[in-house]
């Protein structure tokens, strides 16, 4: 079975999504990251749209990549221009990358109505600049743009650009569904078209027309991982894609699904299952650099993924995990995990239970006790299956095992307001630490920002490490509006360090109160990593 390439453009179309910004230094250490996984190749951007991107290579040649080609993306020449003389072109060899895309036009609309050009031309467009930067000794890769909605309009066109690139001596023809809106069977029979007018009636590569298929899909009918396994099939040997399926409006194919999907459905070769793995990790490690907040809903890596809630579902999984999950999820370096909730039974407590270290059965509390008591306080506005590390927290505390870390003596927050000048917000805090007690103030842009700064700061004189974490996220939900202002509160914090993503809790009709709960959870949760209490799971203090 021919192996798979791996082509990634999150470096270029990925940043294309709306709030995803990448620095020229942050698109290195992706790049690296990409190249560790296995990936092919590695589109690092636009040289000759904007400095960033030709920084970017500046910087490259500094790299020693182990797997990967970097890739120059470009567009074809201008119309009536020499390719040595158009500056795009020319900022592609300047890039010294060792493989190209260019990107040209297929549907006779954008050639005539958008770039208000020939069809001759530009055919003429492609040919030449293909065959220019082949004879400067680098790899061309085609990239069909629009072709699908070219051929549904103007099928003999469409099909012309491709055999243009060909006759120019490109190495690949990438199928372009550029606006996302191919259905798979379409796209099936249009690629064995495809085939047949580059390779002949039967569609296979020969010594004679050795020209290879690969194939860029886009999201807006929220098929494009399925149109590009689509695509495999009908014979593309190489398939682009972002990591996390970052990119322009509903974004690009999703990496993080195509080579699972591949590696472990189709039994394609792509990367290796070591690398398989990393997958997850490298998914987290580009969401963060992104500053995103991770999907949990995202397929094979997300952190709901392999999360079992029902409680039939949990008895089916300890015994026979396949019953319920469609892959082993160590394969792809994620996790089985098991929520607790009002939803649940005795099996999720006795599973997470066991998960998590702590002996059940003590103190006159068994399982079935527990799951009343969650039940009863997931009716008061709490959820428990939003972090496993409350879970913990809360066994170990019905059980008599919880040890704090730290404990609160008192705390101060103050809000004054002048006329039309912002809001001020201090806050003090006394804490005590084995017996230890620290007064700290800080100011805040707002009340529960100034109580986070006064609890860091005077933990961080016993926990140095806190430094390593910062606050990503925070959500306050009205549990029951009915009250009016009066109403109970449920306040979220998501946080993060430099290898984990956590979220804690807080419930009151207090919205200070449910900050503060939220906030001492997240304290609590970043302490007992440092001291290796609880590693990979988030926790929540609870009244």
């Amino acid at each position: 079975m021919e192996s798979i390439l791996l082509y990634d453009t999150t470096l270029r179309d990925g940043t294309q999504g709306e709030n995803i910004n990448f620095s020229a230094h942050e698109k290195i250490k992706i790049a690296e990251c990409l190249d560790d996984l296995g990936i092919h190749y590695i589109e690092g951007g636009w040289p000759g749209s904007n400095p960033r991107d030709m920084q970017f290579f500046d910087l490259s040649k500094n790299i020693k990549l182990k797997n990967a080609r970097l890739t120059a993306f470009g567009s074809t020449r201008k119309p009536g221009v020499d390719p040595g003389d158009d500056f795009n072109v020319k900022a592609l060899l300047e890039s010294k990358a060792p493989a190209v895309t260019i990107v040209g036009k297929s549907w006779d609309l954008h050639v005539e109505q958008v770039m208000n050009n020939t069809l001759e031309e530009n055919l003429a467009m492609i040919r030449d600049t293909v065959e220019f930067l082949k004879h400067n000794g680098l790899e061309v890769l085609y990239y069909a743009e629009h072709f699908f909605d070219g051929y549904r309009e103007n099928r003999d066109y469409a099909l012309q650009t491709l055999t243009a690139a060909v006759d120019g001596g490109a190495d690949f023809i990438v199928l372009c569904d550029t606006n996302g809106g191919t259905l798979p069977f379409e796209l099936e029979s249009m690629i064995g078209d495809a085939r047949e007018t580059l390779h002949g009636k039967d569609g296979i590569p020969t010594k004679e027309k050795p020209i290879k298929i690969g194939i860029h899909t886009h999201n807006d009918c929220g098929l494009a991982v399925a149109n590009s396994i689509t695509a495999v099939k009908a014979g593309a040997v190489m398939v682009q894609g972002t990591i996390n399926g970052y990119g322009e409006r509903c974004g690009n194919a999703d990496l993080t699904s195509i080579i699972p999907i591949l590696h472990t459905k189709m039994k394609y070769p792509c990367i290796s299952s070591q690398n398989l793995t990393k997958l997850k990790k490298v998914s987290r490690f580009v969401s963060e650099t992104a500053n995103l907040v991770p999907r949990n809903d995202r397929p094979f890596v997300g952190k709901s993924a392999f999360a079992h809630k029902g409680g039939l579902h949990v008895n089916a999984i300890m015994k026979v995990p396949r019953a319920y999950e469609h892959m082993n999820p160590e394969d792809i370096g994620n996790n089985r995990r098991v929520l607790v909730s009002d939803l649940s039974g005795k099996s999720n407590v006795e599973y997470k239970a066991k998960e998590l270290g702590v002996e059940l059965g003590e103190n006159g509390l068994d399982s079935r006790k527990i799951v009343s008591e969650i039940k009863r306080m997931e009716q008061e506005g709490f959820q428990f299956d939003v972090a496993d590390g409350s879970l913990k927290i809360l066994l170990e505390k019905f059980t008599q095992q919880f040890s704090p870390l730290f404990e609160l003596e008192s705390f101060r927050v103050s809000i004054e307001k002048n006329k039309d000048q912002p809001c001020s917000s201090q806050a003090t805090i006394k804490i005590s630490v084995d017996n230890r007690e620290e007064i700290t103030a800080a100011e805040g842009y707002g009340p529960v920002s100034a109580l986070d700064n006064a609890l860091r700061k005077a933990l961080g004189k016993f926990f140095p490490d806190l430094d390593t974490m910062r606050l990503v996220d925070f959500k306050v939900r009205v549990i029951d509006g009915r009250e009016g202002t009066a109403a109970k509160v449920r306040v979220l914090i998501d946080s993060r360090d430099q290898d984990n993503l956590w979220s804690t809790i807080g419930v009151s009709e207090d919205i200070i109160e449910a900050s503060w709960q939220a906030l001492n959870g997240l304290f609590a949760r970043s302490l007992r990593y440092a001291q290796n209490f609880i590693l990979g799971i988030s926790t929540i203090c609870l009244r």
